[in-house]
Protein backbone atom coordinates (compact mmCIF):
# COMPACT_ATOMS: atom_id res chain seq x y z
CA UNK A 1 0.00 0.00 0.00
CA UNK A 2 1.34 3.41 -0.94
CA UNK A 3 -0.04 6.85 -0.24
CA UNK A 4 0.96 9.79 -2.41
CA UNK A 5 0.07 13.24 -1.12
CA UNK A 6 0.20 16.33 -3.31
CA UNK A 7 -1.10 19.86 -3.59
CA UNK A 8 1.04 21.70 -1.10
CA UNK A 9 2.64 25.02 -1.84
CA UNK A 10 3.23 28.60 -0.79
CA UNK A 11 0.12 30.72 -0.29
CA UNK A 12 -0.82 33.93 1.44
CA UNK A 13 -2.92 34.27 4.55
CA UNK A 14 -6.59 34.05 3.67
CA UNK A 15 -5.99 31.89 0.61
CA UNK A 16 -7.34 28.41 -0.06
CA UNK A 17 -5.54 25.22 -1.02
CA UNK A 18 -6.65 21.67 -1.77
CA UNK A 19 -4.53 18.65 -0.92
CA UNK A 20 -4.98 15.24 -2.50
CA UNK A 21 -3.82 11.81 -1.46
CA UNK A 22 -3.98 8.83 -3.79
CA UNK A 23 -3.87 5.37 -2.28
CA UNK A 24 -2.60 2.43 -4.28
CA UNK A 25 -3.96 -1.06 -3.81
CA UNK A 26 -7.32 -2.38 -2.71
CA UNK A 27 -7.24 -0.89 0.77
CA UNK A 28 -8.98 2.38 0.09
CA UNK A 29 -12.64 1.36 0.05
CA UNK A 30 -12.29 -0.24 3.49
CA UNK A 31 -10.01 2.39 4.99
CA UNK A 32 -10.54 5.18 7.42
CA UNK A 33 -8.47 8.07 6.10
CA UNK A 34 -6.83 10.86 8.00
CA UNK A 35 -4.84 14.02 7.53
CA UNK A 36 -2.19 15.08 10.00
CA UNK A 37 0.30 17.90 10.00
CA UNK A 38 3.66 18.59 11.53
CA UNK A 39 4.94 22.13 11.91
CA UNK A 40 8.70 22.53 11.91
CA UNK A 41 10.15 21.53 15.25
CA UNK A 42 6.83 20.32 16.60
CA UNK A 43 5.01 17.02 16.96
CA UNK A 44 2.66 15.63 14.37
CA UNK A 45 -0.96 16.51 15.09
CA UNK A 46 -4.37 15.39 13.97
CA UNK A 47 -6.19 17.52 11.42
CA UNK A 48 -9.13 15.55 10.02
CA UNK A 49 -10.49 12.07 9.50
CA UNK A 50 -13.17 10.49 7.32
CA UNK A 51 -14.74 7.07 7.63
CA UNK A 52 -14.59 4.51 4.88
CA UNK A 53 -17.97 5.43 3.45
CA UNK A 54 -17.46 9.15 3.62
CA UNK A 55 -20.49 9.50 5.87
CA UNK A 56 -18.65 10.61 8.97
CA UNK A 57 -15.93 13.19 9.49
CA UNK A 58 -13.99 14.62 12.40
CA UNK A 59 -11.82 17.72 12.69
CA UNK A 60 -9.44 19.22 15.15
CA UNK A 61 -10.71 22.36 16.82
CA UNK A 62 -8.05 24.44 15.11
CA UNK A 63 -9.36 23.67 11.60
CA UNK A 64 -13.05 23.01 12.17
CA UNK A 65 -15.10 25.27 9.97
CA UNK A 66 -12.14 26.08 7.71
CA UNK A 67 -11.05 22.67 6.38
CA UNK A 68 -13.12 19.99 4.68
CA UNK A 69 -12.09 16.37 4.25
CA UNK A 70 -13.71 14.31 1.50
CA UNK A 71 -13.05 11.18 -0.50
CA UNK A 72 -13.72 9.64 -3.90
CA UNK A 73 -13.61 5.90 -3.52
CA UNK A 74 -13.77 5.41 -7.28
CA UNK A 75 -10.47 7.31 -7.55
CA UNK A 76 -8.84 5.96 -4.38
CA UNK A 77 -8.37 9.57 -3.36
CA UNK A 78 -8.92 11.59 -0.22
CA UNK A 79 -8.91 15.38 -0.24
CA UNK A 80 -8.36 18.16 2.24
CA UNK A 81 -9.85 21.46 1.15
CA UNK A 82 -8.39 24.27 3.20
CA UNK A 83 -9.92 27.72 3.41
CA UNK A 84 -8.91 30.89 5.26
CA UNK A 85 -5.38 29.70 5.74
CA UNK A 86 -3.21 31.45 8.29
CA UNK A 87 0.50 31.21 9.13
CA UNK A 88 -0.27 28.80 11.96
CA UNK A 89 -1.37 26.28 9.32
CA UNK A 90 2.17 26.12 7.96
CA UNK A 91 3.32 22.51 8.22
CA UNK A 92 4.07 19.32 6.37
CA UNK A 93 0.74 17.61 5.80
CA UNK A 94 0.52 13.83 5.85
CA UNK A 95 -2.26 11.54 4.76
CA UNK A 96 -2.79 8.26 6.56
CA UNK A 97 -4.89 5.16 6.13
CA UNK A 98 -6.03 2.18 8.12
CA UNK A 99 -8.28 -0.69 7.13
CA UNK A 100 -11.29 -1.17 9.34
CA UNK A 101 -14.48 -3.20 9.38
CA UNK A 102 -16.27 -0.36 11.13
CA UNK A 103 -17.46 2.99 9.83
CA UNK A 104 -15.40 5.11 12.18
CA UNK A 105 -12.95 7.98 12.29
CA UNK A 106 -9.70 8.06 14.21
CA UNK A 107 -7.70 10.90 15.79
CA UNK A 108 -4.71 9.01 17.12
CA UNK A 109 -1.52 8.61 15.10
CA UNK A 110 -1.20 5.05 16.30
CA UNK A 111 -4.57 4.14 14.78
CA UNK A 112 -3.16 4.44 11.26
CA UNK A 113 -1.05 1.77 9.58
CA UNK A 114 -0.04 3.52 6.37
CA UNK A 115 1.38 6.97 5.78
CA UNK A 116 2.18 9.15 2.83
CA UNK A 117 5.39 11.09 2.41
CA UNK A 118 3.94 14.51 3.25
CA UNK A 119 3.40 17.70 1.32
CA UNK A 120 4.55 21.11 2.56
CA UNK A 121 2.07 23.92 3.03
CA UNK A 122 3.53 27.33 3.74
CA UNK A 123 1.26 30.25 4.55
CA UNK A 124 2.82 33.70 4.49
CA UNK A 125 1.39 36.61 6.44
Amino acid sequence: VQLQASGGGLVQAGDSLKLSCVVSGRLFSTATMGWFRQPAGKEREFVASIDRRGSGTDYSDSVKGRFTISRENAKNTVYLQMYSLNPEDTAVYFCAATATLKTVTFRKIGSYDYWGQGTLVTVSS
